[in-house]
């Protein structure tokens, strides 16, 4: 009766009982056979290099490489079998390479452990995936550079609190997300930087005592130098963390623009038009073009968000060195490493096709008393007024204004003397929002000069 209730409580999935159980949580197969390529690459260089020290026969070891290549082209076929029973990638491509070459396919295993084996596996995939990231970013850099060049004397609201602050260019605004994700860039290449030392030949936990060439290994695969101690080395996953931190952060940057775009695309902003290959239609509303590519890009940082915060808690009660806990360490991040790459895959399309309207763009820019600060500033540098004086008489001039329901240049001279006598017709030559973001001439200012500056200075740096 127990064997029954307990199948009850299993399900069908699990009638065979605790084996099928066990053989569920501990399997990890479905999804670390994304790292074929990587392990394949990782057991090569061990096999060329136990060959080189004489642990293994140059026989072996050329059987073990031809085989190798036969499991890889196999895979990448389709071919494969995986299976569950041999739990994960590892002990699938070496039962494999075992019916394809026999005997010598297990001295493969000699003076190594799964544990660095899949430390070795999944710091390449990282690696690559970063090389991915930084790629994806430098396209979407060069299609902002792209929108602010040809937009870098146009004229458009700059935002405090989304409310309308001072003028500033398109060029300008672009630039913004162009140093984002320039941050962006450095911060996946500093944890690359830092990531980029070989796992391999720390075998277990304690190393090995086959004399083996663990700097061998390294420059085959790739990497600057062998870890320094084996415990950390089978039982690190920063640089995974790194690259959840350096996406998280990523992520983020990304939502922020998508969400602009969602603002600006909307009938009440019409700054920009998206086009239709990243927007849809309504189901029941013809007129309705919604920015979902936009929207979901937004929606992608829980997901990456998620992945940080759940491989943060899988390591932080975990004794040294490995723990089978860790096997969680990659769906998160593969998820989190597909959903970025697609994130910013979309939102370079968007930022290539979208139309910005200069017009409406120009309109809302004067809109909102946006060039109070350049009158403040005005009445400091020609009137010698203290600023906490100019800001109170730019103040009762804007209350004025919108009394009499215009804007700032909208008022007459008499009108602007009637609450400073000083004001003279010169202040007419700041108000405009033309002549406001060309007067931004410091270093990073919004002045299409500056703009230019700073897109050459990218231009060059991106090569």
């Amino acid at each position: 009766m127990a064997d029954k209730s307990s199948n009850a409580m299993w399900g069908g999935r699990f009638a065979a009982g605790p084996d099928a159980i066990m053989e569920a949580i501990n399997a990890s197969i479905d999804f670390d056979k994304r790292l074929y390529a990587q392990d394949i690459a990782g057991s090569r260089a061990h096999a060329a290099m136990l060959a080189a020290t004489g642990i293994i026969s140059d026989n072996d070891a050329e059987a073990i490489r031809e085989g190798l290549l036969t499991v890889l082209s196999e895979i990448e076929q389709g071919d494969f079998p995986f299976s569950k029973a041999l739990e994960d990638i590892h002990m699938n491509v070496e039962a494999r390479l075992k019916e394809i070459i026999g005997e010598p396919a297990g001295r493969l295993h000699t003076a190594r452990s799964r544990n660095d084996q899949v430390a070795t596996d999944f710091r390449l995939w990282v690696r690559d995936q970063i090389d991915a990231a930084v790629a994806g970013l430098e396209a979407l850099i060069r299609a902002l550079l792209e929108q602010a060049e040809a937009g870098a004397d146009w004229v458009m609201p700059g935002f405090t609190h989304l409310q309308t602050a001072q003028p500033v260019t398109w060029g300008h605004h672009m630039m913004a997300y162009v140093e984002m994700f320039g941050r962006d860039m450095g911060r996946f290449r500093d944890a690359r930087a830092r990531m980029n030392e070989s796992p391999l030949g720390s075998a277990a936990l304690a190393g090995t005592s086959f004399p083996i060439d663990r700097l061998m290994t390294a420059q085959a695969l790739g990497f600057d130098r062998p870890t320094a101690n084996s415990l950390d080395a089978v039982s690190d996953r920063d640089f995974a963390l790194e690259f959840l931190a350096a996406a998280s952060i990523c992520a983020m940057h990304l939502s922020r623009f998508a969400e602009e775009l969602v603002i600006w695309s909307s009938a009440q902003f019409r700054f920009v038009t998206l086009s239709d290959r990243f927007s849809t239609g309504s189901s029941i509303m013809p007129q309705k073009k919604n920015p979902d590519a936009a929207e979901l890009i937004r929606a992608k940082i829980g997901r990456i968000f998620g992945a940080n915060v759940a491989l943060m808690t899988v390591m932080k009660g975990l004794p040294l060195a490995y723990s089978k806990d860790m096997q969680e360490d990659k769906e998160q991040v593969f998820d989190a490493a597909d959903n970025l790459m697609l994130a910013l895959a979309a939102m370079e399309g968007m930022v290539r096709d979208m139309s910005a309207n200069r017009p409406a763009l120009e309109t809302a820019a004067a809109s909102g008393f946006s060039t109070a600060t350049d009158l403040a500033d005005w009445l400091v540098r020609e009137l010698n007024l203290p600023f906490r004086d100019a800001h109170h008489v730019t103040g009762s001039l804007v209350a004025l204004a919108e009394k009499k329901g215009c804007d700032l240049p909208d008022l007459s001279l008499a009108e602007m003397q009637g609450v400073h006598d000083a004001i003279t017709e010169g202040v007419f030559d700041v108000l405009g929002v033309d002549n406001s973001v060309r007067s931004r001439t410091s270093y990073g200012g919004t002045a299409p000069d500056q703009v230019r500056v700073q897109v050459d200075r990218w231009k060059e740096r991106l090569g």
